[in-house]
């Protein structure tokens, strides 16, 4: 250990930040974007090639990490980390994150807080109707997913927040919330994989869209 070295903070998530007597901060370990945009420093953005370029320090292109909502429907949870890690994202799911000791509402505020960017994916998990009406039944999304997504939109803003809809010809949406990114698809979460890179690339976060 150099004789410089102050001390150093260990993250429940797996990051390391050394604090030196010099003054110089550095971060390590695990998902250093997060840290390294909390502490002002310059990020490596990693693009298509898989060449990192310095981000802007102003926050244009800010931490590489998706927060992904999900139900029940694992297959399309699968595939969609899939494919946004072939972009070079770092997706953020809830139950691969470590707890150390939070509670599942402190889990989600911590990965809330790390995110530039969520995607919803909505599947028809649930039924419903109103009481009496059941000829107005229809498929749903679970309800972690609809407190999730509202979780976001206070986090990152409507315009940070893409929800996939999958079957939307028989899916409700949640009421009142306008303006959001819906992106269809039927049965396969890649059939939205390009307007959701799209999307993605329009707030500064870099995929190579000839790659999707």
């Amino acid at each position: 250990m150099s004789n410089d070295l102050g001390w150093s903070i260990r993250c429940a998530g797996g990051e390391i930040v050394q604090c030196y007597d010099s003054g110089k901060v550095v971060a390590q370990g695990k998902n250093q974007g997060g840290i390294k945009a909390l502490l002002g420093q310059p990020l490596a953005v990693p693009i298509g090639n898989g060449l990192p370029v310095a981000a802007p320090a102003n926050g244009a292109a800010g931490p590489r990490d998706v927060f992904v909502v999900y139900g029940h429907d694992d297959p399309a949870k699968t595939e969609l980390e899939a494919m946004l890690r072939r972009w070079g994202l770092n997706p953020l799911i809830l139950d691969q994150l470590t707890s150390g000791g939070q509670t599942i509402i402190e889990k989600l505020e911590g990965a809330a807080g790390r995110a530039s960017f969520a995607v919803v994916l909505a599947t028809p998990d649930d039924e419903g109707h109103r009481e009496g009406h059941p000829e107005e039944k229809a498929f749903r999304a679970r309800q972690n997913v609809v407190l999730e997504l509202g979780m976001m939109l206070t986090k990152l803003g409507r315009d940070r927040v893409a929800v996939l809809m999958k079957q939307q010809e028989n899916m409700e949406r949640p009421s009142d919330i306008q303006g959001l990114i819906y992106i269809p698809f039927k049965d396969d979460v890649r059939e939205a994989a390009l307007p959701l890179a799209k999307e993605i690339n329009a707030k500064g976060i870099q995929i190579d869209l000839n790659r999707v």
